[in-house]
């Protein structure tokens, strides 16, 4: 975040007034409510609903007050008075008697300097961010309104910097917008235009646990959205990538921040500038201890002392990407007041560091709306029952109704709308995706495959090809491994396959999320020979998994399951169910070794009258 010194900054009359009234895209659903099942369909419960999200009129009304308030904060980034740090600058370096910006009680400031306009084709994941508080009073001096970029990077997620979301309610005070490269004008009524773009509401949000304020450390947050977007999302790095790090990289920034260090006016049109990423040293050179390696990253040229000769982010930036080959690899965080003191670079959030964190967040679906996987399982007699994770333990059971007539039911997402869906297998081996459509307020069951009815296993893993895509993976008889890449719509591509054999050695193969927090999905496997495996995703469509790595030997439960991370801190987890009917909970560690779980905890018994879990 590039900060400045005070909370708020005036809007000055940068903005032109149209005629025009409001043109408003797209509308925003209201609560999740579940219309009931047929008689012959699972009946999946609306146990939680949706914290309510604004109507179109109330987050219009947000953004127009934001847009026209003289107090609305222009910066990237939230702005904070901050206290003097020289840390190691020299004289006439970035950090020389001014400072980096911090979040501690305020707001930021962020810009791009030196660039060029550009259109939301070229960038169709950028997304604006306002928010605007009257505190419930009359008098404006208390009003928190700012702005700030983001990126979407699924149909119902956008990652931002944590400074834009710390101490924030966005689903009672922001609206995000998607789908222009304008920001909204106001006119002399009131009427706000949106030059083509899309409003929608904020679900829930998720700022890193670890975020430090006074240091700007960990900055970064996701913000889910209450309806999917048409946006074409931004891919996330991995956790293993260094190229795009590499000293001299050409990586280009992108936002609506100011253009001038002499003028608070931001952009009125999206921006982007191309800044060589500099090596660690080169950082810890300007900055001194303010620069934490491995959590930041820093590009650009040395800034001139002046907006001549200098390319950089600035206020109004913050919370925007970093684009390296395609890929997100920066969120744009901190750097100087006003942004073109001499030997000062914008520096941004190193994403690989927090992929794995990420990943979790951007896959989070479940069944209760509260981030904590959840777990359906089914009788033998058919019905079928909720189970809402409260961490370590489950709250009591809802009855889902009846869920005869199917073998297999597993729990995922697999359009990314945040709508926990279902992959059914009939027992006349039909594959169908049970969803629910906000749109119609129904749940649509969608046929897949036929003729699995001898499959030996059925799992949704969730992105295994790394295109931020969720895909199926199956095990036939001869034990065969296929991949079946996801087209992030609830379909499939043509299968390919993974082995040849080799597969029917387990008597079970589970997985559904990242185990060993790299940000790729993993696969646990038990053998017959009661020994455990992990297959540790690579994110390659190609080879998806690396050699497998034996975790746990002596293993006699009967059913492994994995829903994802039930204790919501961003490692997956694993529950196992023993021959007597007690159900535990493996805590994932993130660990790829003997030690990927901590010490099981029990969750109870009773467990062995379900013969289907998902």
């Amino acid at each position: 975040m590039f900060a400045g010194k005070d909370r708020k900054h005036r809007r000055k009359a940068r903005i032109v007034i149209p005629t025009a009234a409001v043109a408003l895209a797209v509308g925003v659903a209201g609560a999740f409510l579940l219309a009931p099942a047929q008689a012959t369909e699972p009946q999946p419960l609306a146990s939680a609903a949706r914290p309510s999200v604004a109507s179109v009129a109330q987050l219009t009304a947000r953004v127009t007050d934001a847009v026209r308030a003289d107090a609305v904060d222009v910066s990237a980034s939230r702005k904070t008075e901050l206290s003097a740090k020289t840390g190691t600058a020299k004289a006439g370096t970035a950090t020389s008697g001014t400072a980096k910006t911090g979040a501690v009680t305020g707001k930021v400031d962020p810009k791009i300097i030196g660039g060029v306009t550009t259109s939301i084709t070229s960038a169709p994941w950028m997304a604006q961010l306002w928010y605007y508080d009257d505190k419930g009073t009359a008098n404006t001096v208390d009003d928190d309104s700012f702005f700030c970029g983001a990126t979407v990077v699924a149909p119902t997620k956008v990652i931002t910097a944590a400074h834009c979301a710390v101490g924030t309610n966005w689903n009672k005070f922001g609206a995000v917008i998607v789908g222009t490269s304008q920001l909204p004008t106001t006119d002399a009524n009131g009427n706000t235009d949106f030059h083509g773009g899309t409003v929608v509401g904020v679900w829930r949000q998720w700022v890193n646990p670890t975020y430090n304020d006074p240091k700007i450390d960990n900055d970064i947050a996701i913000l889910t959205l209450g309806v999917p977007v048409k946006a074409t999302p931004l891919p996330v790095t991995k956790s293993t990538d260094t190229t795009s790090y590499k000293a001299g990289t050409q990586a280009k920034v992108y936002g609506w921040g100011r253009t001038s260090s002499t003028s608070d006016d931001i952009s009125e049109t999206l921006r982007t500038a191309t800044l060589p990423v500099n090596a660690d040293a080169t950082c810890t050179s300007a900055y001194g201890s303010d620069y934490i390696k491995g959590h930041m990253i820093c590009a650009g040229k040395p800034a001139s002392g002046s907006d001549t000769g200098t390319v950089s982010a600035c206020n109004g930036d913050s919370g925007g990407p970093l684009v390296v080959g395609g890929k997100l690899v920066g969120v744009v965080s901190w750097g100087v007041e006003d942004c073109v003191e001499a030997g000062a670079y914008s520096v941004f959030t190193k994403v690989s560091t927090y992929v794995g964190q990420l990943n979790m967040r951007i896959d989070d679906a479940n069944l209760s709306a509260d981030n904590k996987s959840d777990l359906f399982v089914r009788t033998s007699g058919g019905t079928g029952y909720e189970y809402d994770s409260k961490g370590t333990t489950f709250a009591a059971k809802q009855n889902l109704g009846s869920w005869s007539g199917y073998n297999v039911v597993l729990q995922t997402d697999l359009n990314r709308d945040d709508f926990e869906d279902f992959v059914l297998r009939a027992t006349d081996g039909t594959i169908s995706w049970l969803h629910y459509t906000p749109s119609s307020d129904k749940w649509v069951t969608t046929k897949l495959f036929t003729g699995w009815k001898t499959r030996v296993a059925i799992i949704t893993p969730g992105d295994v090809t790394g295109d931020a895509k969720p895909d199926l993976l199956s095990i036939d008889t001869a034990g065969a491994l296929y991949l079946y890449p996801g087209n992030g719509n609830g379909g499939f591509g043509t299968r390919t396959t993974i082995n040849k054999s080799g597969w029917t050695q387990y008597n079970s193969v589970v997985g559904h999320g990242d185990f060993t927090g790299d940000g790729q999905v993993d696969l646990i496997a038990k053998g017959k020979n009661k020994i455990v495996y992990l297959y540790k995703g690579t994110g390659s469509a190609s080879a998806p998994f690396s050699a497998r790595v034996q975790v746990r030997t002596g293993w006699s439960y009967d059913k492994l399951v994995t829903t994802g991370d039930q204790t919501n801190d961003g490692i997956a987890d694993l529950l196992v169910r023993d021959t007597g009917g007690v159900l535990w909970l493996y805590k994932g560690t993130g660990k790829a070794t003997t030690g990927i779980w901590a010490d099981r905890i029990r969750i109870g018994g009773g467990w062995n009258q379900y013969n289907v879990f998902g």
